[in-house]
């Protein structure tokens, strides 16, 4: 079950520039481990030298009701690895009480962007709330089988029309691909916006099935390349959505992107 049909099924200023993009930093999106437990992910993490994540674990979602127990429990783990959440992925926000939430476990993680989606006036409350806190919000694109919000970049771009800085986009090169855009394009359309990107390769259009990175349609080498050209600077955040044993294929996949750098 990939995370967009997990997440349907229960409801449905940047990530701060942390280099000058002379090379790319690379991390983990953690629903890659999505069947592994907190321990065996980060033994995973530290043994491929792993050291920035965004936080996706389906229990972390808002669907899930997380309390703030899970989230302490987890930043103590992460800190005594040495592995910085620096994003926090909550999927859909749908009101102000999801909001006051995720807000608190980007808090708790010590993160300072939330990557998810809303729409109508709940963008202009989180662009609200993540300016006062000092916080970005990325909206994330995704494929779905029938109609999303946001799909293209010029979708994404119309989301975050009249927002503050605060506001940006979390670009999944995969997702991209998936729905039939063009993932350098998507990459040159949305870099002003940039606060996290999700690196991802698909078999094919109209599909979700995920290939090793570079071995799919979503032109890996060339966003990467685009990425530099930009000056991007936040997280590059591998994820790979599939069932089973994944932690051979993670490895190749991450020796594969450093090779990009």
């Amino acid at each position: 079950m990939t995370r967009r049909a997990f997440a349907s099924s229960a409801a449905a200023a940047c990530c701060l520039p942390l280099t000058a993009a002379a090379r790319l930093n690379l991390g983990i999106g953690t629903y890659s481990y999505h069947s592994l437990s907190m321990d065996e992910m980060i033994v995973q993490l530290k043994k491929l030298g792993i050291r920035q994540i965004e936080m996706s674990h389906g229990q972390f979602m808002l669907f899930s009701k997380p309390t703030p127990e899970i989230f302490r429990s987890a930043k103590e783990k992460f800190d005594n690895a040495g592995i910085e959440c620096v994003s926090y992925y909550t999927a859909t926000i749908q009101d102000a009480g999801g909001l006051d939430n995720a807000v608190r476990g980007a808090a708790l993680l010590g993160s300072r962007n939330i990557t998810g989606d809303a729409t109508g006036d709940m963008l202009r409350q989180i662009d609200e709330r993540c300016a006062k806190e000092g916080l970005t919000f990325g909206i994330h694109n995704h494929y779905f089988t029938e109609k999303f919000a946001y799909e293209s970049p010029e979708d994404v771009l119309r989301g975050l029309a009249g927002r503050s800085n605060a506001m940006g986009a979390t670009l999944d090169v995969g997702h991209i691909a998936s729905c039939g855009f063009d993932t350098v394009d998507a990459v040159r359309k949305l870099a002003p916006y940039l606060k996290m990107v999700h690196l991802k390769d698909v078999e094919a259009a109209g599909g979700e099935v995920n290939v090793l990175l570079g071995k799919g349609i979503a032109r890996i080498p060339e966003v990467m390349d685009e990425l530099k050209k930009v000056d991007y600077g936040g997280l590059v955040a591998i994820e790979y959505e599939h069932e089973g044993p994944v932690e051979e294929d993670i490895r190749l996949e991450v020796e594969y992107a450093r090779r990009l750098l």
